[in-house]
């Protein structure tokens, strides 16, 4: 088990590029299976969930090139539908939760899939009904094999229809659009997800000759075609990663460019870092984070605490919220995190007290943070990364705190940030990776 090494207190300065987003890239490459023709996809992270996939996808069948650093050609037009029932495939998919995205490609191409039940993190439980229920809805029958703990899941012809889902799940929106695109007839989601990824997976399905109208909102309309063509796709930066940098920078008083954020595609993310006092400066497409001596975090109109909590896009992102809640550690302040859709996310919060911040965890889902106003620095302390987003966390704490920190299953971190310690040492963190 990897582990970082890390001497706080000391100040970054410099130019950070975002990777392709994370998220974006594994409905993309899942979506390559939609097609026999070529698909170029540019701007892929180098992190261990997408190259996990990659490397699912190849031992498939699918035909894939390197084409340079980030690009890649796929061409999936000899499938070895025998690899689904190897031990090798349950085993490489359950160690990935994004595999679940595979369903709706292969069920809508070949009429079969299987997919056992999907790793990934350890935040809470995670369901799987909107995505099931969505593609039974369009005719697919799935069955539960107990004794290989797998979903089985057939048909012999999809058909469009009608359907409101329980949740906006991305994930979901993406398995049932992938699945409905090819679908025989008219296919309406409504309470379909509408983030930004979830938009440029719509894109490259048109681009594809697929025929999606409502892009962007939660009202998905699409008329089934028989077959998709190839195309050419570029990924999205990652806003999950500006908005930890972003972080990062207020919480080091560093002084951080961010270049090419797609600032268009943040929605309220810059303007709830503001919110919490820290100076985000756009200049066209790039941020600009300054050195500050400290930060404020505002009340509400009425005078009331501050609250951060997600929601579905356009609201915040869950995947930021542990940032947030470490970013307030050191504001002036107080703030109350609230984590409604996953209840484990926030039980890493116990490492921070270890460091000082001063935090009372209210239940599994809410946080009340008491900012110290960087009066009493975190100290370090030796960690386990739970979760990605727990894991950068973690370590932004530990960027900030006196002394050396050691944040031990790092992999959790990998999964989710490109060479994080090799681009911060760049610009003056000390990050030793053991």
């Amino acid at each position: 088990m990897a582990s970082f090494i890390i001497e706080g207190g000391r100040r970054m300065q410099g130019t950070l590029t975002p990777q392709g987003a994370k998220n974006e890239a594994l409905q993309i490459l899942c979506a390559t299976l939609l097609t026999s023709e070529t698909v170029e996809v540019h701007n892929l992270p180098d992190i261990l969930d997408v190259n996990n996939l990659i490397r699912l996808l190849e031992n498939f069948g699918v035909e894939i090139t390197r084409m340079g650093e980030g690009s890649y050609r796929f061409k999936a037009d000899r499938l070895n539908l025998d690899f689904l029932d190897t031990p090798e495939f349950l085993r490489q998919s359950a160690s990935l939760r994004g595999s679940v995205m595979l369903v709706g490609p292969l069920i809508a191409r070949f009429g079969k899939a299987i997919i056992p039940k999907p790793g990934g993190d350890k935040i809470g439980r995670r369901r799987l009904d909107t995505h099931f229920i969505g593609i039974q809805k369009l005719g697919a029958e799935f069955t539960y094999v107990p004794d290989r703990q797998v979903y089985e899941i057939s048909a012999k012809e999809l058909k469009g229809t009608y359907m409101l889902l329980d949740e906006a799940s991305v994930t979901g929106t993406a398995n049932i659009l992938m699945a409905a695109v090819l679908a025989k007839g008219h296919t309406t989601i409504y309470n379909a997800a509408c983030e930004p990824y979830l938009q440029q997976l719509c894109k490259m399905l048109n681009a594809m000759g697929a025929r999606i109208s409502g892009i962007g909102s939660n009202l998905l309309e699409i008329d089934g075609v028989t077959s998709l063509g190839g195309c050419t796709h570029t990924i999205l930066p990652d806003m999950i990663e500006v908005g930890s940098f972003i972080g990062m920078a207020a919480m080091t008083s560093s002084d951080i460019r961010l270049k090419n954020v797609s600032y268009k595609d943040l929605g309220i993310i810059p303007d709830s870092f503001r919110r919490m006092g820290i100076i985000v400066e756009q200049d066209g497409d790039d941020l600009h984070i300054p050195t500050q001596a400290g930060y404020e975090i505002e009340t509400f109109i009425d005078g009331s605490i501050m609250t951060f909590a997600d929601a579905p896009w356009p609201g915040l992102t869950p995947d930021l919220l542990s940032v947030f809640l470490v970013v307030a550690t050191q504001a002036k302040g107080s703030v109350l995190i609230h984590q409604k859709m996953f209840e484990s996310r926030l039980f890493f919060v116990d490492k921070l007290i270890d460091m000082g911040a001063q935090i009372i965890l209210c239940d599994p889902h809410r946080a009340a943070v008491i900012g110290q106003a960087k009066a009493y620095p975190l100290r370090a302390a030796s960690m386990v990364s739970p979760d990605i987003r727990a894991g950068i966390a973690l370590l932004i704490a530990a960027l900030s705190a006196e002394g050396t920190s050691t944040i031990h299953n790092i992999d959790q971190i990998d999964r989710g940030y490109q060479h994080i310690d090799k681009r911060l040492n760049a610009i003056g963190a000390s990050i030793l990776r053991k």
